[in-house]
């Protein structure tokens, strides 16, 4: 059995992409933090992390052990919360894309509220580039956004196709370019929708920018054109478009938690109560 605290030794190196991060986060020495993944590596046989003088990366295999070592961490720290006999106290500061935040978010906290009154939260939402730099600099515990590419880190919560969603009168137009409702760079669906349209040479235009999901959302009421979207957390009064030889298939999208790691009960108790509303609702959908 792998001892608990060099999973989370592995995953705050993996967070952090910093043994110093690590240490930070978890309230060790870097010394030990090295000792612990070094610990790990001999009992999995395996390299796990590849070091330098500039940066800390994963190996294939170090990839491979990092989703099971944060289930392994959640589901420790789901029985340690149920176990406890001791309320949860503290303040959290969460950051949320807007879509979570206008759609299921309001479930989760109300669930997580009632199981811990005691719990003080801060709420930010916006697009999840920017969630991931405030996580960064530390100025948010615990995000729920959309996973930037390239970028390892969290646990996931749900993968879906990213779906074209408009007013549900709107018709696509073949002859004419799309019509499309954006949030502006450097949004994942943004990227997502313009990189398949110039693949497939389907032509299309900007009609409409905000950076917030109310402003796309009136506009696609309004019937200006159509926005790519989680068709799980689609706004009210819209609907998805419906498939057309001249509208192409968008790729997957994948929702992350990120955390502070081990030793923060209170982040791993929100980070549980997403994951089991995620895991609700995939079982729903099944």
């Amino acid at each position: 059995m792998i001892p608990p605290d060099l999973l989370a030794a592995f995953v705050a190196v993996a967070d952090g992409r910093s043994f110093t991060r690590a240490a930070k986060a978890l309230g060790l020495r870097q010394s030990t933090v090295s000792q612990q993944i070094g610990r790990l590596e001999t009992l999995v046989r395996r390299r796990l992390v590849d070091r330098d003088t500039h940066r800390v990366a994963l190996t294939v295999d170090g990839e491979m052990l990092l989703d099971h070592a944060r289930r392994v961490l959640d589901a420790q720290a789901r029985l340690e919360t149920s176990l406890s006999d001791q309320p949860l106290r503290g303040r959290l500061r969460l950051g949320a894309s807007e879509d979570f935040v206008l759609s299921a978010l309001p479930d989760v906290l109300a669930a997580f509220a009632r199981r811990h009154p005691d719990v003080d939260l801060e709420l930010s939402a916006g697009l999840s580039h920017n969630l991931y730099d405030a996580f960064d600099a530390g100025l948010l515990d615990v995000i729920i956004a959309k996973r930037k590419a390239g970028d390892r880190r969290g646990t996931t919560a749900w993968r879906e196709p990213i779906r074209w969603v408009a007013h549900p009168d709107f018709r696509v137009d073949p002859a004419a370019p799309l019509p499309l409702l954006l949030y502006p760079p450097p949004s994942v669906t943004r990227a997502q929708a313009i990189e398949t349209l110039e693949r497939v040479g389907r032509s299309w235009r900007i009609a409409f920018t905000s950076a917030s999901l109310t402003g796309l959302s009136a506009a696609a009421r309004a019937g200006i054109g159509l926005m790519p979207h989680s068709a799980r957390l689609m706004p009210a009064q819209l609907a998805v478009v419906a498939p057309h030889p001249s509208l192409p298939a968008l790729p997957e999208i994948e929702f992350v938690m990120i955390g502070p790691g081990a030793g923060n009960p209170v982040a791993a108790a929100l980070i549980a109560a997403m994951l089991h509303w995620a895991g609700v609702e995939r079982a729903a959908l099944a």
